[in-house]
């Protein structure tokens, strides 16, 4: 069961960061995805990084929404940099397609505009690793628009800055902690269906997120189109979980 109103599904792009002394954004691209109760959330600099150097600056984080009042958390299951923080904001709607999200201190401005063709049916489908249940994933549906997230093939400690633990790896160790996987797409709005228009992941863009296009209802996905999902799917393949649910995070 979900407490997220039905007036923040769909995809939000921020067309402005505005920080209290007084820095502005404009050019990172910046897109959350929401649904019921998850959410995905893209960052990239313009132009696109391609180095695993210029990768550090990209971010990307996925989870549960909490929403109460015009107070709006989102927990953070899976992210691009390990234990980034948390993310609270006071939300304040400005029409149907526009939000505003001020940081509780003050501290920042971020404008969201809603896409249109993200209007519509929203679903969610959680996964994890068949032989690791700690690898997870998920794939999230607003309208046209699809979100693949999906956990780094080689594990990260929790609270070292991610810069800090690739220093020093081989290019190959180096490119799996780095191979998180945050890609956003079309279902049908593209050249090819459930093609990938940004990825965190080099070389994805473009490329479909599926070989085969199954129906659109994720509940009706067979296992075989689930297991071998995304850039870096585990040797075992993925499997369905259940969704998260807020009453099973740690207080």
């Amino acid at each position: 069961m979900s407490n997220v109103p039905e007036t923040y599904m769909g995809v939000w792009q921020r067309t402005l960061l505005r920080t209290a002394d007084g820095h502005e954004d404009r050019t990172t691209r910046v897109f959350w995805l929401q649904t019921a109760s998850l959410h995905a959330d893209l960052r990239m600099p313009d132009p696109t990084p391609m180095t695993v150097d210029q990768r550090i600056s990209q971010g990307g984080f996925a989870g549960l929404t909490e929403v109460q009042g015009d107070r709006c958390q989102w927990h953070r299951l899976l992210d691009f940099h390990p234990d980034s923080g948390t993310d609270v904001g006071h939300m304040a709607f400005n029409g149907p397609d526009e939000v505003h999200e001020t940081a509780l201190d003050g501290s920042y401005l971020e404008i969201w505009q809603r896409l249109p063709e993200s209007v519509g049916p929203s679903q969610a489908m959680w996964f994890a690793a068949k032989d690791d249940a700690q690898r997870q994933g998920c794939l999230l549906q607003a309208g046209d628009y699809f979100m693949f997230v999906a956990d780094r093939p080689a594990p990260v400690h929790k609270g070292v800055p991610l810069r800090t633990q690739i220093t020093g790896l081989g290019a190959d160790q180096a490119e799996f902690m780095m191979g998180c996987e945050f890609s956003l797409g079309r279902i049908n709005g593209g050249k090819v269906p459930w093609e990938i228009s940004l990825s965190s992941l080099p070389g994805r863009s473009g490329r479909c997120l599926l070989l085969d296009t199954p129906v659109v209802s994720l509940d009706q996905w067979p296992v075989e189109t689930i297991a071998s999902l995304g850039g870096y799917p585990p040797a075992s393949g993925w499997h369905r979980m259940p969704l998260p649910q807020l009453k099973e995070l740690t207080p």
